[in-house]
């Protein structure tokens, strides 16, 4: 697990130095504090930093090939490395190291991008050619590690963290990246900004499952390797849950192959708890790692603790306080680089924290939900199904009908959602503006730009699907990939902390897949067939338990002990020109009043309020000593 940067220049910039690539490795420190590494030519240079996993004392990047035509930068693991490695010698090649990373260089010089469908993996990486001046990358199928470009004329940037591209620009143009008002505009109502855009309107990401090759002098080419799909199941339910038994198994213990302590986090779901239960198996002496609030109602540390008693498993955890919560926040703003509103990524921050002082590799359980029907919104289809039976025109009567009821009376939800087809309400499992109050809100709004224009090409693709099959396929491309997978890279590897996540693996995918509506959604629960498969593995206090992920109680605080720093954020935060301020107060007292639980929109702007200190009005620097990282605020 690392970070690092490539700059591909044709006009041989002499801005771009060893001394500025060191400057500009440096920030990702806590990518990587065990190594770093370099690479320069006359069109190329490349920064690396480490965070040793695999063959720690040869795996040394950039790699080059034997003849010193190709240089390789990696940020990931390639859990079937010993497999490929083996095929490759057949081959004919040679290997210096025991590290993954240089399976990954020569797979690339054999295969060339048909690598991508080999491997088994999270990664992001760059591989350059000096002879015919050809830079290839690519990322994970589903996006668990990040890589984002900033392109001018010939010149590109690709990096692992996008500030790092901010004072890339800085340093050759002058000027700081722009806010993106539309991309703004969209995380109002995700949350998040949606892929491929960032924040900033010159920055965009490589989306997963996808390659990019960059010829110096041509334009860049992008492609798709790899898409989600889903199969029709074939199998009976008993031979399915013996599939989805076998692949996590697998997926686990390749998960668990490290020259480092692996750990996993614990929560009281069933994701977590399956991923322990499996991993103990592999190593009895596995330390797990749980983090709640002290807030009744916002704690699955009591049942962690069970969960960890009945597998025979370590239970490390603790409390976090709203003081800690809020001091830490412009470090965790500083790390997620774009607005992210998402409460959950702080105490993931928190037990990653915890994590490090033990382990150095965590298991995960993020992409169960998405994969095997897991988010409780996936029953709506369900229980709106009487809707399908109505005519067209009372449909639409009774839409009419549901806008002129009060806001919060019994129904109105309810045959709304009715009333409006998928492809117009969902948009993923965050919806915290809609439309009609982000005018209300934000200045900049553009009325010619709707959030539905992100999920409409994603809805295209899977129109013949039943709707819970369209709903997981959105949160795949949006949620996932947007929200729950970004907190996870950016809140452990600021901790330095490898986060792996043994369901979201191709091979698990092509079971998920298979799984009919039917045996996803049943009697009266989500993840059916999942659950059934974990019995007897799973302790069974955990096996129907509701889901809840890292509840935060924000909306208690917002009322009580993080109101003034709310109020200060609201009027100290530099966005005039931006929101209308008076409106985000009237939104604020409502919820104080109890008028409204407006928490969640309220935290969407304070986070966006917060970005803006951090990296526009540069209101807190950030000093790296090490694997630490420290601020200080510009008085």
């Amino acid at each position: 697990m690392c970070g690092f940067i490539g700059i591909l220049s044709s006009s041989r910039n002499d801005k771009i130095n060893r001394k500025s690539i060191k400057e500009y490795n440096r920030i990702m420190n806590h990518r990587g504090p065990d190594d770093e590494g370099y690479y320069h030519d006359e069109y190329l240079s490349l920064g690396f930093k480490r965070l040793s996993i695999i063959d720690i004392e040869n795996g040394h990047q950039p790699l080059n090939s034997l003849d010193q035509r190709y240089w390789i930068v990696f940020n990931g693991e390639i859990y079937n490395h010993k497999q490929l490695k083996k095929e490759l010698e057949k081959l004919g090649y040679h290997f210096e190291t025991n590290s993954d990373t240089e399976v990954l260089l020569y797979g690339f010089i054999e295969w060339k991008e048909e690598v991508l469908q080999k491997l088994r993996g999270m990664f992001s990486f760059l591989i350059w050619d000096s002879i015919t001046l050809t830079l290839f990358g690519a990322r994970d199928p589903f996006g668990i590690k990040p890589l984002y470009y900033y392109e001018t004329g010939n010149d590109i940037v690709f990096s692992s963290e996008s500030k790092v591209i901010d004072r890339v620009v800085e340093d050759l143009n002058g000027n700081l990246l722009k806010l993106d008002e539309i991309a703004l505009q969209h995380y109002l109502s995700f949350q998040y900004v949606p892929e491929p855009s960032t924040i900033y309107s010159e920055v965009k990401k490589i989306e997963p499952g996808t390659y990019f090759i960059k010829k110096l002098y041509q334009e860049m080419m992008i492609k798709p390797y790899w898409k989600p799909s889903f199969a029709q199941a074939v199998h009976s339910k008993k031979v399915l849950i013996k599939e989805i038994r076998d692949v996590l198994i697998d997926s686990v213990a390749m998960h668990m192959r490290s020259d480092v302590p692996v750990g996993a986090f614990l929560s009281g779901g069933i994701d977590s708890t399956a991923t322990v239960a499996i991993a103990r198996q592999i190593n009895p002496k596995l330390k797990t790692f749980s983090v709640g609030f002290e807030n009744k109602g916002f704690s699955e540390i009591d049942v962690a603790k069970e969960s960890a008693l009945a597998l025979d498993v370590e239970n490390i955890h603790r409390f976090i306080s709203p003081k800690e919560y809020i001091e830490e926040l412009p470090k965790i703003i500083w790390h997620l680089d774009d607005p992210l509103a998402d409460p959950a990524a702080i105490p993931l921050y928190f037990v990653a924290k915890e994590a490090r002082k033990h382990v150095t590799v965590i298991l995960s359980g993020e992409g169960a939900d998405e994969l095997f029907g897991g988010y409780n919104i996936y029953k709506e289809p369900d229980s709106l199904k009487m809707f399908e039976y109505l005519p067209t025109n009372l449909k639409r009567v009774l839409k009419h009908l549901s806008t002129i009821m009060p806001i919060g009376m019994r129904g109105k939800s309810f045959i709304e959602r009715g009333c409006i087809p998928l492809e117009e309400r969902y948009i993923g499992n965050a919806k915290i503006f809609e439309e009609n109050e982000k005018k209300k809100i934000y200045l900049k709004h553009d009325n010619s730009v709707k959030y539905s224009s992100i999920v409409e090409p994603y809805y295209n693709l899977v129109k013949k699907e039943p709707l819970v099959n369209q709903m997981q396929f959105i949160d795949m491309h949006t949620w996932l990939r947007g929200d729950i997978l970004v907190k996870a890279d950016k809140m452990t590897m600021a901790n330095s902390v490898e986060l792996r996540v043994p369901f979201l693996d191709t091979e698990v995918f092509k079971v998920a897949s298979k799984i009919p509506v039917s045996l996803k959604i049943s009697n009266g629960t989500t993840k059916y067939l999942f659950r059934e498969a974990m019995r007897g593995i799973v302790p069974n206090h955990v096996i129907n338990r509701k889901k809840l992920g890292f509840p935060v109680p924000i909306s208690q605080w917002l009322k009580n002990g993080l109101y003034d720093w709310a109020i200060n954020l609201i009027h100290e935060s530099q966005t005039e020109y931006l929101f209308d301020k008076f409106y985000i107060m009237t939104l604020l007292e409502e919820h104080c009043l109890n008028k409204k639980d407006n928490s969640r929109k309220i935290w969407t702007v304070l986070q966006f309020m917060l970005w803006h200190q951090v990296f526009i009005e540069k209101k807190y620097t950030f000093e790296e000593k090490k694997e630490e990282v420290k601020y200080s605020q510009y008085t």
